[in-house]
């Protein structure tokens, strides 16, 4: 048997309107300490999206969820952050905030392979 990590993950949710308190899952951020592994899944359903509010800016929330992506991957496209440890990228992006796109609550797990974890969670949570 592998040696199995902790690690924290936490769904990203669009919420369209903020006053209606409706949300669609769109995504899984991961992080595993032990391995210095962080990683976001995304997958948009247009059409459920659109369902809770015809009027949403879906090129807005990919942009969103891509910028988020961009984060975990690090490098030139995490901007500001592209300097910061996974620890702290994850950190920073669970942050709660009023947005379109927000991050839900943490949740941990242990797995052998924090990359298939991230798949298996966006599989069971999201598509």
């Amino acid at each position: 048997m592998s040696a199995r990590d902790v690690y924290e993950y936490a769904l990203l949710r669009v919420v369209p309107r903020v006053e209606r308190g409706e949300c669609c899952n769109a995504g899984v951020i991961l992080y595993c300490r032990a391995r210095s592994f962080i990683a976001a899944r995304t997958h948009l359903d247009e059409a459920r999206l659109l369902a809770l509010d015809p009027t949403v800016d879906l090129a807005g929330v990919r942009s969103a969820l891509a910028a988020v992506e961009s984060v975990c991957d690090g490098g030139v496209g995490a901007g500001q952050a592209s300097g910061d440890d996974p620890g702290r990228r994850f950190r920073w992006l669970i942050a709660p905030r009023s947005t379109v796109v927000q991050p839900g609550p943490v949740h941990t797990g242990l797995t052998a392979d924090p990359k298939a974890e991230a798949e298996r969670l966006l599989a069971l949570l999201v598509r």
